[in-house]
């Protein structure tokens, strides 16, 4: 079975940076400046108003990442409305957010979405020749009793019952 799926003309990427990690987003971000430019930009507040000075970019900003700003971009990733996170948290530092952190990862992980925590990973993902593909979507609240990725056709993994 074939799905046709539209060609996407740009991702919706929501970009995420702890205190500690702002510095690293904003170089990675203008080193990324020309990738960037071709998708849509959404931040939480500090890190988006960071990137629109930097960058000269358009970038929805949500709220600040503790006053629920982690939490409204996983709505949207929830809602299908995010493709792609990049979110450089600081491990080594305690958040007092940090159940809005794990909420937001496992959002993520959960409608399948890719996520990237650090430059490398950011730079594998936005440099990647799928970032331009279409992109299965998956609604996980679609079938309440499926617990993961149901993929169909050519090597497809069964699912146990």
């Amino acid at each position: 079975m074939t799905i046709d799926l539209p060609t996407p003309v740009g991702r919706r990427i929501a970009l995420i940076a702890h205190d500690n990690k702002k510095h690293d987003m904003l170089e990675w971000a203008e080193y990324n400046l020309k990738l960037l430019a071709g998708h849509e930009l959404f931040a939480t507040a500090t890190t988006g108003h960071l990137l629109q000075q930097r960058l000269g970019l358009p970038v929805t900003c949500f709220r600040s990442g503790p006053f629920g700003g982690d939490q409204q971009i996983g709505a949207r990733i929830a809602e299908g409305g995010i493709d792609l996170l990049v979110f450089f948290w600081d491990p080594l530092e305690p958040h007092p957010h940090d159940p809005d952190v794990k909420a937001l990862l496992r959002v993520a992980v959960v409608c399948n979405i890719p996520i990237a925590c650090n430059r490398a990973t950011a730079d594998f993902l936005i440099s990647s020749p799928l970032i331009d593909r279409a992109h299965q979507p998956w609604d996980p609240a679609a079938d309440p009793r499926q617990h993961c990725h149901a993929r169909t056709g050519p090597g497809a993994v069964p699912q146990l019952a």
